[in-house]
């Protein structure tokens, strides 16, 4: 059975740091690009961060470029989520999913894209 579990979320104080952790379960873990979406209430989710486990490149978007670190334990089939620096405008639920790598020439973050998606983590940064 596939699934990608999400973990690490809670509260912090802004400038505070997070790590999450994204568990990936029933699937060839090196053919995929894991990417980290985050949802804010009455927002659109967007895409924020991913890594191709084929080649190890990563990708930030601008909003999290420089305090987010996206890495791979592939002996764990685990990506993770360092996040510092947070701040108010980064409370979302954190959601991390995958597409298959061999779909490298579409444009990132197009949510119907990703083949699997986890149930997503609840990060809350007080200000």
């Amino acid at each position: 059975e596939v699934q990608l579990v999400e973990s690490g979320g809670g509260l912090v104080q802004a400038g505070g740091s997070l790590r999450l952790s994204c568990a990936t379960f029933g699937f060839t873990f090196d053919d995929y690009t894991i990417a980290w979406f985050r949802q804010a209430p009455g927002k659109e989710r967007e895409g924020i961060s991913d890594i191709s486990m084929s080649d190890g490149t990563t990708y930030y978007a601008d909003s999290v470029k420089g305090r987010f670190t996206i890495s791979s334990d592939n002996a764990k089939k685990t990506v993770y989520l360092q996040m510092n620096s947070l701040k108010p405008e980064d409370t979302a639920v954190y959601y991390c999913a995958a597409r298959s790598s061999s779909r490298w020439y579409l444009e990132r973050f197009i949510l119907h894209e990703y083949d699997y998606w986890g149930l997503g983590t609840q990060v809350t940064v007080s200000s």
